[in-house]
């Protein structure tokens, strides 16, 4: 199939030169350089044309949801993957310590954003060949099988982002496929300290190695490196599989965030798209990047201290159920959560109450929830499921990757 540039769709628009290039996917090869509207500018390579969610594959790239915290910095010690502001989780090695959050640290962020991620050493450590810290967002297949990794089609993709640090020299960054069957370990630069810096690194597609999930399993991963020792460290600018372990996050002799309590890495401005020139950040509408985030976990809190958390009947005259829908379908079957048995309230029973909170049998989107009761009913009463005086009452969903 041959695709045709109609240049009366490109408003405003300079060249210097006419050999420009339109694929199916909707990629501009562009010739020489390309100023248009909406802020599309282009020099030699492939850029793609601005379309909502058609280029940045990166979820709250802007940092702006955060349904588990709400902004507070959260401490992050011993040996964990914890999860911080939507889609991006950190990995800490035992023996050091992060304090992370969003707008961590207070400081002004890019011009045009609002907010960053941060991190901030607490605990101090030199990693050793076996430790790890980096922070991490997973991507879904779905979202990147137009890559064709694995095909001489392969396609480049580009990183941008907006970085902040007390240091300067060289820092880590990989981008690994799925359950980890090939990385790209690869570095990039801060001059300045304490000043912003907008980074951007192309890495080629991958013509040996496919995505080991094109549906809804991790397709990519995309890591920044805070600390990571000689076991995690790669050869630069190349796609390699490793063994023994399989994930690489550096190169050797990047700057360590976990060595010094004076240490911290703010990032904001986040994107992954196809092609070879960085275009600017594509902006969502706030609705529009919660019910993405939503996708993958979802809190459900109470606005008022008698909220309701779902209505249902007793089955039994010990056991009941209440039900209700997500707002988004999960990615798959969520694990569920709650605060504590004492937030809540079934009306209509007598005595405590036990919930588990699980994806309904008759849902096969993952978006309608039930939650088993167990009390005193009389059988086929209604009940509420409700906050026992008190905001504290929540429930989450979560189908991480």
């Amino acid at each position: 199939m041959t695709a045709t540039l109609q240049t009366t769709n490109i408003q405003n628009a300079t060249s210097s030169t006419t050999n420009l290039a339109l694929d199916t996917s909707g990629n501009v090869t562009v010739g020489s350089s390309l100023t248009a509207a909406n802020n599309i500018t282009a020099t030699s390579g492939t850029m793609v044309m601005a379309s909502s969610f058609l280029r940045n594959k990166i979820i709250n790239g802007a940092m702006v949801i955060d349904q588990r915290n709400a902004g507070a910095a959260v401490t992050i010690t011993g040996t964990s993957f914890t999860y911080l502001v939507d889609r991006y989780f950190a990995a800490v090695a035992s023996g050091g310590a992060f304090s992370a959050g969003q707008n961590k640290g207070s400081v002004t962020p890019p011009v045009g954003f609002t907010n960053y991620f941060g991190f901030a050493t607490t605990t101090a450590k030199t990693p050793a060949s076996g430790d790890f810290f980096y922070v991490q967002q997973p991507i879904e297949g779905f979202n990147v099988s137009d890559l064709a990794y694995g095909t001489s089609s392969a396609k480049p993709i580009t990183i941008s982002f907006w970085v902040y640090s007390n240091l300067t020299g060289t820092f880590g960054l990989s981008l690994m496929i799925g359950t980890v069957a090939a990385a790209y370990v690869t570095s990039y630069t801060i001059s300045n300290a304490n000043t912003w810096t907008f980074i951007t690194i192309t890495i080629p597609g991958n013509t040996s190695t496919a995505l080991t999930s094109t549906t809804n399993g991790a397709g990519l991963r995309l890591s920044w490196d805070l600390g990571c020792g000689s076991n995690y460290q790669g050869t630069a600018n190349t796609w390699a599989a490793y063994t023994s372990p399989s994930d690489r996050y550096t190169v050797s002799g990047t700057q360590q965030i976990v060595a010094s309590t004076s240490n911290y890495l703010y990032l904001t401005g986040v994107q992954l798209e196809v092609g070879s020139v960085a275009t600017p950040f594509e902006r969502r509408q706030y609705g529009e990047e919660l019910a993405l985030c939503q996708r993958y976990f979802y809190k459900m809190g109470a606005g008022s201290v008698y909220a309701n958390f779902g209505m249902g009947r007793a089955y039994s005259t010990t056991n009941g159920q209440t039900s209700f829908s997500l707002p988004v379908s999960m990615r798959a079957a969520p694990t569920g959560s709650y605060s504590a048995l004492t937030d809540f309230n079934a009306a209509q029973t007598s005595g405590n109450i036990t919930a588990f909170i699980i994806p309904s049998a008759y849902s096969t989107d993952y978006r309608q929830m039930m939650v088993d009761i167990t009390a005193t009913f009389s059988s086929g009463q209604t009940i509420a499921l409700n906050a026992n005086n008190t905001t504290n009452a929540y429930m989450t969903f979560s189908a991480e990757l």
